[in-house]
C-alpha cells in the first residue's frame, strides 16, 4: 500500500484542542480516519521546529490521501503537507525507465 508523509500544524485554535484532547486523543483520530479511507497509521510524531506533526500513512491511493488531507485542513484547526513516499524498489523502477526530455536550452 503507498505511503505518505503527512506534517501538519496546528491553528491557535487547533493547539487549544490538543490541550483538550491530548496528545493521545489526537493519534487516535487520525488513526481512525486513515481507517476510515482503508489504511493504517504507521507513525505519529510531534515535533519542534515547522509543523507541529509528522506522521506516516498508508492509504490506498492519491485520492484517498488527498482526502486525508483536505478532511484535515477543512477544519480551520490544522494545515497538511503530504508527500508520497516511494520505497528503494520502486525509486530503483523509475530510475530504469528511459524518458525523452531535452533540458532547457540543449
Amino acid at each position: 500500500m503507498p505511503k505518505y508523509l503527512v506534517e501538519a500544524s496546528y491553528s491557535a485554535d487547533g493547539l487549544k484542542g490538543l490541550q483538550k484532547d491530548k496528545a493521545a486523543g489526537r493519534k487516535a483520530a487520525v488513526a481512525k480516519a486513515a481507517e476510515s479511507l482503508g489504511g493504517k497509521l504507521e507513525a505519529f510524531y510531534y515535533a519542534l521546529g515547522d509543523h507541529d506533526v509528522i506522521s506516516i500513512v498508508d492509504l490506498p491511493n492519491a485520492v484517498s490521501a488527498s482526502a486525508f488531507a483536505l478532511g484535515a485542513s477543512a477544519t480551520g484547526l490544522v494545515r497538511t503537507k503530504t508527500t508520497a513516499l516511494l520505497t528503494v524498489e520502486e525509486t530503483d523502477q523509475a530510475l530504469g525507465k528511459k524518458i525523452d526530455f531535452r533540458a532547457p536550452g540543449r
